[in-house]
């Protein structure tokens, strides 16, 4: 009896260290999540407006410690049939990643009809911390990098400046039911008058497979923007979104 207790102890001991090599992915495994969403909106009466928004994003990791997120975000919008957003936002920020601690690199491109910014360009890097992460992806991470931009204004000015990123990212899931939200605030290490706030928010309810309805919020204050020009958009919209990973 005591040797068939032994031989139990060690196939348990077996069976844990197997799933603990399992739950850590190979070095050389290289794993790629999509996710597309389509959102828009539509009012008419006193005010007509229409809005169509996407936003593209492909994560790329490599064995445990390496992952490359691209992301990308276009929206479109009339207002009493004048062209008001077109909103174009493409940025990359890839990490290395141990325990709960990050370190990133970003790199970012934005052009806005609505601030009346031709083009504006970002490079930057800085540490992140993971407050709670578990294995469903579920994440509360906060990030604080130093960045350097350089924006070209419908108006003909070109500012360039120093910045302090922070940005606060909340992953949750349960069941059928996912939110994530990313809120950023960037001040100008030069001038603190001049900084950016900006909140990104989605709801998903998986319908089919990979397939799910989304309720999405964004939020945008700028204090630099071109004369004839808002600080600040907020817009709400339904619509789907679409995942997979290989």
């Amino acid at each position: 009896m005591p040797k068939l207790y032994l031989l139990v102890a060690l196939l348990l001991v077996l069976l844990t260290a197997s799933a603990r090599a399992q739950s850590k992915p190979p070095a050389d495994t290289t794993l790629i999540v999509y996710a597309g969403q389509l959102t828009g909106a539509y009012s008419s009466g006193g005010v007509n407006r229409t809005l169509l928004s996407t936003t593209q994003d492909i994560t790329i990791s490599r064995g445990p410690h390496f992952g490359l997120p691209l992301n990308g975000r276009f929206a479109y919008g009339k207002q009493n049939g004048l062209l008001q957003e077109r909103e174009l936002l493409l940025n990359t920020t890839p990490y290395y990643w141990r325990g709960r601690f990050r370190a990133y690199a970003l790199g970012g491109f934005e052009r806005s009809n609505l601030r009346g910014i031709t083009r504006r360009v970002q490079l930057g890097a800085g540490p992140g911390w993971a407050l709670y992460s578990d294995s469903l992806g579920r994440e509360v991470a906060v990030s604080n990098l130093l960045i350097r931009e350089q924006t070209n204004f419908f108006d003909g000015r070109t500012v360039v400046t120093a910045r302090n990123s922070t940005r606060l990212k909340i992953v949750y899931s349960y069941k059928t039911l996912t939110f994530n939200s990313s809120t950023l605030f960037q001040p100008s290490l030069e001038k603190l008058s001049n900084y950016r706030f900006s909140s990104v928010a989605a709801a998903s309810l998986k319908l089919i497979n990979n397939l799910a309805v989304t309720l999405a919020y964004n939020y945008t204050f700028d204090s630099q923007y071109s004369e004839g020009k808002v600080p600040e958009n907020t817009n709400i919209t339904i619509g789907f979104s679409y995942s997979t990973k290989r």
